[in-house]
């Protein structure tokens, strides 16, 4: 219970925000009595399963082999063996399943790891979330130049490299925005032209996040303040229009097919903005600002941003109270939300896999640790039985590592037609796990071949302790047991 208790503190923290009801997951009085109860009838059902077994035996079949000398091999025919060696069997092969589900969940987070995410040193981007109320900034210039005067009382903040802020930043899933857009020179047919992934940002945010610009610029303020109609897209949605990166400098794109058109200044890098996971969108980037609106909207502003702000103190206390003070130095009723680093976003998008890699590689090396002891009991169980025919072999001039190997080969018996087992098993399970994986097959040889190997040193090793517990046996001692 204290191991429990430990690990679902553990588990707690690193879970998924999307699971429900994370925090309320607890060890209490309904966990115990389950798990006392499980454990009872566990220890009743495997204790009764030999006593039923045996009750029946005749006692003259039993008399007879004490008769013949058999009463220390009696309970080592092979019949006997069968149940324990099918208990290791299951034991083995549910280890090496278990082990081989981690290992791909270990491959696949190595392989997500490893992804350009399209921005750069995320832990050093503070990120803080602000909305200004329309009740108490109704007036959309005046909420356009507080978004502007706040981002200036920021960068004023020693160690800050540079600021911006946007609708949302990379991996904000639950921000994202969708809208249909079009392009001046496409023509579309009668269904809804595709959505793309919008965001509003203001000059400096490609170069705060590290995204690369690969053609044209990137906004300046003067496009804010006189309200030009520019949009910056990605490399992706360029590539899917007209090819490549430059070809899309100058073209003009809308929001819907009766949207004020916007002239495409720049082009900047993909970004994985749905988690590593995910093929990175198509995006739009629209400048920050007083928008032109369409319908019965005349204008608008984004009145929700999150800010980010490239430091070598993110992350720290002195710079988020720094920051608290930029804030209210503009206005002091704007509190600060999401407070968290780009880091732990990325992070973040990630946690569903290490959840489960971890939850999996708990369960895998319990369930080894059992086939550990399995394997240990029976083959000492075995040498208990054979003590006085060890002894005797010794005292004839048996090498000691016969003995060793005798019964290492004992115990590549039971575990070796185990491991084959759990492979065949895993191969028609982890299929199941496909829509968890990433850039790894469900049979990936490597990972078979790696626990494989693990759970044979293991076993080997647990075998190999009683073994050499056999061979260095006194022979005129053993000779002088019942």
């Amino acid at each position: 219970m204290g191991l429990a208790y430990a690990g679902l503190s553990v588990l707690v923290a690193i879970g998924p925000a999307t699971l429900p009801r994370l925090s309320e997951i607890s060890i209490d009085p309904v966990v115990l009595a389950f798990s006392l109860a499980v454990s009872l009838l566990s220890a009743l059902l495997f204790g009764l399963l030999p006593v039923v077994k045996y009750a029946g035996t005749r006692g003259s079949g039993a008399l007879h082999g004490v008769a013949h000398g058999e009463s220390r091999t009696l309970g080592l025919s092979r019949g006997k063996h069968r149940s324990q060696n099918a208990l290791v069997f299951v034991q083995v092969s549910l280890a090496v399943v278990l082990l081989v589900a981690a290992g791909l969940m270990i491959r696949s987070f190595h392989e997500l790891r490893s992804i350009d995410p399209g921005f750069v040193e995320p832990e050093r981007v503070q990120t803080f979330r602000l909305a200004i109320p329309g009740a108490q900034v109704p007036a959309l210039e005046r909420v356009a130049q507080m978004q502007q005067d706040i981002l200036s009382e920021i960068e004023k903040i020693p160690g800050v490299a540079s600021a911006a802020f946007a609708t949302a930043l990379p991996m904000e899933m639950e921000l994202e925005n969708n809208m249909v857009v079009t392009a001046e020179d496409k023509t579309y047919g009668e269904g809804i032209p595709p959505l793309r992934r919008s965001k509003f940002v203001t000059p400096g945010l490609f170069k705060t996040l590290g995204v690369p610009l690969i053609a044209g610029r990137d906004f300046t303020w003067a496009d804010i303040a006189d309200r030009r109609r520019v949009v910056v897209v990605s490399n992706s949605l360029a590539r899917e229009l007209w090819g490549q990166p430059s070809s899309a400098l100058g073209k003009r794109i809308r929001v819907g097919r009766v949207g004020s058109l916007n002239e495409i200044v720049g082009v900047v890098g993909d970004v994985y903005d749905s988690g590593v996971d995910q093929a990175p969108p198509a995006i739009v980037y629209w400048r920050a600002g007083v928008q032109d609106g369409f319908g019965p909207v005349r204008s608008f502003i984004p009145r929700e941003t999150t800010f980010a702000i490239r430091s070598s103190q993110a992350g720290s206390d002195a710079l988020l109270k720094e920051l608290s003070r930029a804030v209210w130095a503009v206005n002091q009723d704007l509190p600060l939300a999401r407070v968290q680093t780009l880091g732990e976003t990325y992070y973040k998008s990630m946690s569903r896999t290490s959840f489960t890699l971890v939850m999996l590689a708990i369960a895998g090396f319990i369930a080894l640790a059992l086939g550990i002891v399995g394997i240990y009991g029976v083959i000492s169980y075995v040498i208990a039985g054979q003590r006085r025919a060890i002894g005797i072999r010794l005292a004839l001039g048996a090498a000691r590592t016969a003995i060793v190997r005798q019964f290492l080969g004992e115990g590549i018996r039971v575990t070796g037609p185990a491991c084959m087992g759990g492979i065949v098993l895993s191969l028609m399970l982890t299929g199941a796990l496909s829509r968890l994986l990433f850039g790894v097959s469900p049979s990936d040889p490597l990972t078979l071949l790696s626990v494989l190997g693990i759970v044979l040193l293991v076993t080997t090793i647990a075998t190999l302790i009683p073994a050499m517990r056999a061979a260095f046996v006194q022979p005129m001692r053993a000779l002088r047991e019942d």
